[in-house]
Order: structure tokens, then C-alpha cells, then sequence
């Protein structure tokens, strides 16, 4: 396979990559505190494909990263007591039956025993990483912009808040969470304010998102053109030198 074909091949699989993450972008444009993704490529100039009458280094395109924009989304009020969001760089902190992740997104409910969790189970942790419990019937709940809960007016326990120095060593794995490597470094003095009664939107541009679907469509379908005409002419090439 000649040059032109491995070059063309590779930038398919890095558009196919693109294409599937900014369909997921689209997809969770709803998605409370989801944070848009772009793959970032980077350039091989390795000596991967040679001839005799060519050029010995050729660059290859590949996937270098994914990065991830964390910038705040929209904050958007629910009027539930129990739905918090933060204003600043910061993550809830939760316990999962994997162990310890973090999210943005604050939507909250109450278990039947009264365990503050998230929609799909997982505890919401306190400062001291101990669960937090409420008494539906001790009334009403309120939420201070530190993230202390009390309920008619007397304080009780404290949203656990993590605010990392390098969010870029975050991995994400699934429900909208993150996990963190164990030396992870903690600011504990630029924490975010607690908003009751809003939940934070994704910050997905949705027609940037479809603008670049439709730029990598494009992209795709010119690559296939040109593993095609290189096909074509390789094809033409040895007809000719197989003539008598």
C-alpha cells in the first residue's frame, strides 16, 4: 500500500473518532453538568511507508488525546430544594460502588431511608467523606452557599466539594463522573458557592457541534475521494506497465 493510502487511512480513523465524539456532545446536550469533548491529533513523521523514489519520512495523523472543556455551563433554576449547583471550578464528591468519583452535576434525591444520592444511586458524600442523611419530616431544607444543610434553621453536615489543581488528570468514567489519581492535588481555599434550586446545563454549544459534524462529513467524504482516485491511478499505472 502505497503512501497516499496509509495517509488517507489514517485521517479516516481520526474523522470516524471525531464524528463519534461530537455525536456524543450533541447527544448529552441536555445533560446536566456535562462538559464538551474534542479529540486533540497530533502528527507521526515516522519512517513508516517507503519507495525508492520518494520521500523517506511521511507524516501520519493519530489521536493524541481527549480534551475536555470545563468551562461553567448555564445555571438553570429547578425550585427543588434538593438540586444544587456550583458557581466556580469544583466537583461534588460521591461513593460508587467503584469507590470514590466526582461530578458537576448536582441534580439530588433522597433514598427511602433518607440518603442524599444521586439519579442513579450513588451517595453524595459530606466534607469528612461520610454520607449524608436528611429527616424528610424534620422540614424544611435549605442550602447555604458553602454547601451547609440544615433543616429549619439548625446546620447539620456539609457538601463534601473538590476542587483539583490540574482537572486535565480527571478520568472520566461513565454517568457523567470522574474518578481522580490518588495524588491529585486538593485547593481547599478557591472553593465554588452552592446554588440551591438550580442545576448546572451542559456547556455543549449545540450548533458549533453540528457546524463540526458537518465539516467532519465533509472531511470524510474528501478523504474517501482521495483513497479512491489514488486507487484508480495505481490501478491505471499497472495496466500500463503490464502492456506489451
Amino acid at each position: 500500500m502505497d503512501n497516499m493510502m496509509l495517509i488517507g487511512l489514517t485521517r479516516q480513523l481520526t474523522l470516524r473518532r471525531e464524528m463519534d465524539i461530537t455525536a456524543n456532545n450533541i447527544a448529552n446536550a441536555q445533560t446536566s453538568g456535562f462538559k464538551a469533548e474534542q479529540v486533540m491529533l497530533e502528527a507521526h513523521t515516522d519512517s513508516r511507508a517507503r519507495h525508492v523514489d520518494g520521500p523517506n519520512r511521511v507524516a501520519f495523523v493519530d489521536e493524541w488525546a481527549l480534551g475536555r472543556d470545563f468551562s461553567q455551563g448555564s445555571l438553570q433554576s429547578t425550585g427543588r430544594p434538593l438540586d444544587v449547583a456550583l458557581e466556580g471550578e469544583g466537583f461534588f464528591t460521591l461513593q460508587t460502588e467503584n469507590g470514590e468519583r466526582f461530578t458537576r452535576d448536582g441534580s439530588f434525591t433522597l433514598s427511602p431511608n433518607g440518603e442524599l444520592t444521586t439519579s442513579d444511586g450513588s451517595q453524595v458524600l459530606d466534607t469528612a467523606g461520610n454520607p449524608i442523611f436528611l429527616d424528610p419530616a424534620a422540614g424544611q431544607i435549605t442550602i447555604s452557599e458553602t454547601g451547609v444543610i440544615s433543616q429549619n434553621g439548625q446546620p447539620g453536615q456539609q457538601l463534601g466539594i473538590a476542587v483539583f489543581a490540574n482537572t486535565s488528570a480527571l478520568e472520566k468514567v461513565g454517568n457523567n463522573n470522574f474518578s481522580a489519581p490518588e495524588d491529585a492535588e486538593r485547593l481547599v481555599d478557591e472553593l465554588p458557592a452552592v446554588r440551591q434550586g438550580f442545576v448546572e446545563g451542559s456547556n455543549v454549544r449545540a450548533m458549533t457541534e453540528i457546524t463540526r459534524m458537518m465539516e467532519v462529513s465533509r472531511a470524510y467524504a474528501s478523504v474517501t475521494k482521495m483513497i479512491r482516485d489514488a486507487d484508480e491511478l495505481s490501478r491505471k499505472a499497472i495496466e500500463r506497465l503490464g502492456r506489451p
